[in-house]
Order: structure tokens, then C-alpha cells, then sequence
């Protein structure tokens, strides 16, 4: 699927996503965990928000949410109204460099091409603050492939193998990684990554 296949999968798939995950889970504990590490008042903005309920609505008010379609910010902004939102691309993130504390990014960038993935973390580095986190879903395999009948339609999925995503993190200026598996919204279990740029 090329780009604008996969805006538009994302355009009629994110009410029934919102719909069918459940928003509660214990990687909202990884959250909350993040947020202890933040200063006062941190701006933290989560790629690929969606509706907001799973994520955006444990961040902070005012915390950015950023997505690729207009029909899940539309969902955030009805579930989650305290917070700023942005339609935008994640391997061209429209913020200022140096500008947020913290980045989550929960099931999302593996729905960018893998070949595309190190251009998403480097966005990430640029647009953090030195030392700044992201917490991010791990994926395990290595693959790349449209499921048909994915939440009655079809959506991209890809990924390069958890090594090599740690290694492209680390490329990026990811210096300390580290891991945690946690309930994920569709009731399995997934694992996270907590990184921290390089002060």
C-alpha cells in the first residue's frame, strides 16, 4: 500500500479500531511510569493518537496528539478535548526541533514501511528535547504485509525484527533502552521500548 493507500485504510478503519480496543490495559501503567520521569508540566506528544483513549487521554492537558488521518483526530477531539491535535506524517513531523519532553508511540510506526522506520526515529530525536524519552511498541517479527479483513477492511503492517529496530533506535541517538511487555488493546500482550535521547 503506498502512502495515500494507507491514509485512506486509516480514514474508514479508525472508528471501528476505536470502537473495538479496549482503552484500559496495563500499558497505561507504562505511562504513568513515564510521566514520573518528566519535569513539571512536560509537553509529550503521541504519534498515531487515534481516538486519543488509550494513550493521549493518561497524558497530560495540553499533550500533542499527532495522526494520520482526519477521522481519528476528529475521535480525539470529542474523547480527549484538553489536548492539541495535528493531522501530519511521522516521518515528517511538523513540530520544531528540541521542542517536547517525551514521545509515545503506541502501535503505530510499524504501519510505516520498515525501509522507512530509521527516518521515523531520527524525526523523533529531532523533535525531542537532549535527553528527552520515547516509549514506543516493540514488534517482534520481522514482516511486511497487508492483512485483508483487518477490522472489516485491510490496513499495512511492517517491521524490520526487534533487533533491528533497537539498532535503528540507536542509530538515531537512543542511547539507554530498555524493555517491558504489557497488555495490549486487543487483548494480547506486546512489547515496549523505553528510550532515552542522548543529553
Amino acid at each position: 500500500m503506498d502512502r495515500t493507500e494507507r491514509r485512506q485504510a486509516w480514514e474508514e478503519l479508525s472508528r471501528t479500531y476505536a470502537e473495538r480496543r479496549d482503552p484500559t490495559g496495563s500499558d497505561a501503567d507504562l505511562i504513568a511510569d513515564l510521566l514520573e520521569t518528566l519535569p513539571s508540566d512536560p509537553l509529550v506528544l503521541d504519534v498515531g493518537c487515534g481516538d486519543g483513549a488509550r494513550t493521549l487521554a493518561n497524558l497530560p492537558p495540553g499533550s500533542l496528539g499527532l495522526d494520520f488521518a482526519r477521522e481519528g483526530l476528529s475521535l480525539a477531539a470529542e474523547t480527549v478535548p484538553a489536548a492539541r491535535l495535528v493531522q501530519g506524517d511521522m516521518t515528517r513531523l511538523p513540530l520544531a526541533e528540541r521542542s517536547v519532553d517525551a514521545i509515545t508511540a503506541y502501535f503505530s510506526v510499524f504501519h510505516v514501511p520498515r525501509d522507512r522506520q530509521p527516518t521515523v526515529y531520527k524525526e523523533f530525536a529531532r523533535v525531542l528535547k537532549p535527553g528527552g524519552t520515547l516509549l514506543m511498541t516493540l514488534p517482534g517479527g520481522r514482516f511486511e504485509t497487508v492483512r485483508r479483513g483487518w477490522m472489516g477492511g485491510q490496513m499495512f503492517f511492517s517491521a524490520p525484527g526487534r533487533d533491528v529496530t533497537l539498532a535503528h533506535l540507536q542509530e538515531a541517538g537512543f542511547t539507554d533502552r530498555r524493555t517491558e511487555t504489557a497488555a495490549d488493546p486487543l487483548g494480547s500482550s506486546s512489547e515496549f521500548v523505553v528510550a532515552d535521547l542522548e543529553p
